[in-house]
């Protein structure tokens, strides 16, 4: 039974990871069609994430007070029905509305897949097979993701690549029901709605500052208290967790060196693949001349890798250690994102593939730090703990994509080129800003998930707690 919940909650993550990587390959079609401006694409996808991260903690400490598989059937129904609504947009103010409210769905449904998984899987050899197939199912939708995305967008309406969530919902509700079983567990007293009010606060003034940033003006009046909301709501935020009876982000997890070296290693990887996977969409068709079937083929060999990868990477961090091996894997992925950036106008499949499949290799060596996170944490703090370690990747891919573009208009706007030679240096610019990135995550976790020399490390201390059912 545990292994068919396991199934249930897999593909939950699977629904959310297909929806980003099928709509990538779709945002030329729906620039065209609803006559959107590269800010408007940015907004799609960057509603979606904004809500995402913004919420994400409330869904952790959600798993906490009232139980995963409730929280985790809440977020199901939402982000299906939200899928619905994004179908059938007609505007783009329509479709970035649909994407915010789906990103409420993920922030209650993320977080509680894999606090279930600590539940299920109280062993830690058996949770980092699970972990590592629940892995598999994120790359298996970059595979399927951008190849369906690129069909849809060929020979159907681009609605469609919201609406097949609809029938994958509808199966995992059912599954979740029958497989997954209500237990009891400690959990939490409060929500902290002043956290949650703040962080939300500071995400939504950070994404619109550097999103519009190069439209309004770097130095214009909104983009400057913008930046003044997301200093004060930050600042604020700090204050209030460290003097929180019940904080949304308690201060004692950080004390982990584990815990706070892999968050900020997951964070710098997710920087990286949301830039990568939002413009390369765009430069696959609009400056190498693929089609958006072609455009989605071409993710394919690279997701089948690291979905392979995914599964042998214990085996992996058996022998190197959990810091060389993910080390190892931000090294391959840096430098496959730097080669990338070589491929001239004149690329094809050929010049692509190989870098594709090597920023694969490197991203399937990364699930050993999930596992590792995970098993640092005490099972009751497993809902908050999963909500940091997803908010951490949402935020930073967050900035991956509105920070890359915003480096990607700078340049292209200054280039004084044709609008695709001038597309085509900007993005390469970004990608090596990227590829340095990614590289910088290589000491962080070399140093963070070193061996223990005690042990075992002190784990962070928790705060009170009651007993009751959790579903």
């Amino acid at each position: 039974m545990r292994w068919w919940a396991l199934v249930a909650v897999t593909l939950g993550t699977f629904m959310t990871y297909l929806d980003n990587n099928v709509g990538n390959v779709a945002l030329p079609t729906i620039q065209r069609e609803l006559g959107l401006t590269i800010s408007g694409l940015e907004w799609i996808v960057s509603s979606y994430i904004l809500v995402f991260a913004g919420l994400m903690l409330a869904g952790g400490r959600l798993a906490d007070v009232l139980g995963a598989r409730r929280v985790f059937l809440g977020g199901l129904a939402v982000f299906t029905l939200a899928s619905l609504a994004a179908g059938l947009a007609t505007s783009g103010g329509m479709l970035i509305a649909a994407r915010a409210v789906q990103g409420v769905g993920a922030a209650l449904l993320t977080p509680t897949t894999l606090a279930l998984i600590t539940q299920l899987f109280p062993d830690p050899a058996e949770r980092g097979r699970a972990v590592g197939i629940w892995s598999a199912s994120g790359a298996l939708s970059m595979a399927l993701g951008p190849t369906l995305g690129g069909l849809i967008s060929e020979n159907l309406h681009w609605g469609w690549i919201y609406l097949i969530n609809v029938p994958i919902g509808v199966v995992t509700g059912g599954l979740a029901l029958w497989a997954v079983r209500p237990a009891f567990t400690r959990v939490r007293r409060g929500l902290d709605l002043p956290g949650l009010a703040l962080s939300a606060l500071a995400l939504f003034a950070l994404t619109f500052a550097l999103i519009e940033g190069e439209s309004l003006g770097w130095a214009s009046a909104p983009i400057l208290a913008a930046f003044g909301a997301f200093a004060a709501a930050a600042a604020l935020f700090v204050l209030v967790e460290t003097r929180a009876a019940e904080p949304m982000i308690a201060v004692s997890l950080f004390r982990s060196r584990v815990f706070t070296g892999g968050v900020l290693t997951s964070g710098i990887w997710s920087f990286g693949v949301f830039g990568i996977y939002f413009f390369s969409a765009l430069w696959l068709q609009n400056v190498l001349g693929f089609s958006p079937t072609q455009a989605g083929a071409s993710f394919v060999p690279m997701a089948l890798v690291m979905g392979v990868m995914a599964i042998l990477s214990q085996q992996v961090s058996a022998r190197l250690g959990i810091g060389r091996t993910v080390a190892l894997g931000m090294a391959l992925m840096g430098i496959a994102i730097y080669l990338i950036s070589r491929v001239g106008a004149d690329g094809d499949f050929t010049d692509v593939a190989p870098w594709f499949i090597l920023y694969g290799l490197g991203g399937g060596l990364l699930v050993p730090l999930t596992s590792a996170i995970l098993n640092g944490m005490p099972k009751e703090r497993s809902g908050v703990a999963s909500g940091v370690l997803n908010v951490s990747r949402e935020v930073f891919g967050l900035l991956g994509i509105t920070v890359l573009g915003a480096l990607l208009t700078a340049r292209q706007n200054a280039s004084g080129l044709p609008p695709l030679p001038a597309f085509l240096d900007g993005y390469r610019f970004t990608l090596v800003v990227a590829a340095v990135v990614v590289l910088a995550a290589i000491p962080v976790a070399l140093y963070s998930l070193r061996p223990r020399p005690e042990t075992m490390e002190p784990q962070a201390a928790t705060t009170p707690e009651t007993v009751g059912s959790s579903n």
